[in-house]
């Protein structure tokens, strides 16, 4: 797919068939994601992919409101995504790096995490980027690793729906040229 048409027609999807999605798979979309910029090349992102019924439920129950749960248990994939804390935007010896100070690392993970789902759109699946749970509890049954953030969960499947274009704002609401 080309990449103008990959961003233009890739839509957060809420509601996935009940095809596997393989690990093969998997490991391409992460391999993709890591071509994206980061701070430095501090390549500071890292995923969980959570394929496990049980532990996908367990997510949804314990740590999502029901609109959130309800994706979480029709997605065949979770994939949470991490970063290494305090190393995008930061100096070897842990100062800032910039005014933004830790908020470059997030930053960062967006862009990889934005290139994870124009990958698996570019694969004919579907994601939704979900910020809304309890990120204290999903660490925990995530087993995040100490020194490692949990950012974001996406959910990951063929999609059951195909949801039309959302209202953009024009260029001239969003662009200013001095």
């Amino acid at each position: 797919m080309e990449t103008i048409k990959c961003i233009k027609t890739r839509r957060s999807i809420r509601k996935f068939t009940d095809e596997k999605v393989s690990n093969d798979t998997i490991k391409d979309l992460v391999l993709a994601a890591s071509y994206a910029p980061s701070w430095k090349n501090s390549q500071t992102t890292r995923y969980i992919a959570v394929t496990d019924p049980d532990l996908k439920s367990q997510i949804a129950s314990e740590c999502c409101a029901e609109h959130n749960a309800g994706i979480i248990n029709s997605a065949p994939v979770i994939v949470a995504t991490l970063i290494k804390d305090k190393r995008s935007g930061f100096e070897r010896d842990g100062s800032f790096s910039t005014i933004r100070e830790d908020g470059w690392q997030a930053f960062d993970n967006g862009i990889a995490t934005q290139t994870f789902c124009l990958a698996a759109h570019d694969q004919g699946l579907g994601t939704v980027i979900m910020g809304l749970y309890d990120i204290e509890k999903a660490s925990e049954i995530l087993e995040v690793p100490e020194g490692e953030l949990l950012m974001s969960l996406i959910a990951l499947g063929h999609p059951d729906i195909d949801p039309e274009v959302p209202k953009k704002k024009s260029v001239e609401d969003i662009l200013t040229i001095k």
